[in-house]
């Protein structure tokens, strides 16, 4: 059987702790920043951590991301 293939998407965007969560950068903070406001540019710089739900969505995309668990 072929080995199974993880999504180059899912690869660039997402890492997973020593805990087995999922961390990922907010979005926007490409362009546009005069718009925004100071506290929405300051909460898109911190690391997010995904929610349980979420990354048993992104988990079938990273077939050989260790899970803990």
């Amino acid at each position: 059987m072929p080995k199974m293939k993880t999504k180059s998407s899912a690869k660039k965007r997402f890492r997973l702790t020593a805990s087995g969560k999922i961390r990922f950068k907010p979005s926007g903070m490409r362009h546009g920043m005069r718009k925004r406001s100071q506290s929405m540019k300051r909460k898109a710089r911190k690391i997010g951590i995904m929610a349980d739900v979420d990354s048993s969505l992104v988990m079938p995309t990273m077939p050989y991301a260790k899970k803990k668990g």
